[in-house]
């Protein structure tokens, strides 16, 4: 039924002028509408991120949004450290760290969380 249907990824967030600052200044995503006080819709690739207000931001405890960057997750990691992101960095069994980004066999992985401590993932190999 859905199986061919694209999905919006959506963040909750308290105060959407920050959050507009952090994933439009910080990430470089492109603003597509803007919902009044309420809502902003963000353009990534060829998918979309609507980021809204709400009072239940940032209580998830699990990762919220991933991007996948294939080859480019070291360079990707370097340009937003520059920029004031912190990572993350998770202990989990058999996994190494090359800094920010923990690999995972073929698999490399970096965390990081917006103002509101929504926990956002660069995925790559």
């Amino acid at each position: 039924m859905l199986d061919n249907k694209d999905v919006i990824a959506t963040v909750a967030v308290r105060d959407l002028p920050v959050a507009r600052k952090f994933y439009e200044g910080t990430l470089g995503l492109k603003v597509l509408s803007v919902e009044g006080t309420e809502a902003i819709t963000f353009e990534s690739g060829q998918t979309n991120l609507i980021v809204y207000r709400s009072q239940y931001a940032g209580t998830n405890k699990a990762t919220a949004l991933n991007f996948r960057l294939g080859e480019e997750i070291g360079a990707t990691v370097a340009g937003l450290k520059q920029r004031g992101i912190a990572f993350e960095h998770y202990d989990f069994p058999g996994v190494t760290r090359e800094g920010d980004v923990h690999v995972m066999g073929p698999i490399k992985s970096a965390w990081f969380k917006d103002p509101d401590g929504n926990i956002i993932a660069l995925m790559g190999r």
